[in-house]
């Protein structure tokens, strides 16, 4: 038991000791809203290519409205 309790004190003072984790929280943040942007540009890409092509469907058939 000795020897557990002084390889982990070894171990503290041989690790430099971080307790800020705002670095890590940022990338995952920024990660996270990249995701997000790319998922949106395909999804409004996607939505906007086929309305585009129902609309041009629609007035080359000669569909006149009332």
């Amino acid at each position: 038991m000795a020897l557990l309790v002084q390889l982990q004190t070894w171990l503290r003072s041989a690790l430099p000791h971080r307790d800020d984790d705002r670095g890590a929280a940022v990338v995952e943040y920024a990660l996270l809203l990249a995701f997000i942007f790319a998922v949106l540009l395909v999804s409004v890409s996607v939505i906007g290519n086929q309305s585009s092509n129902g609309l041009d469907d629609a007035g080359s058939s000669g569909f006149v409205g009332p």
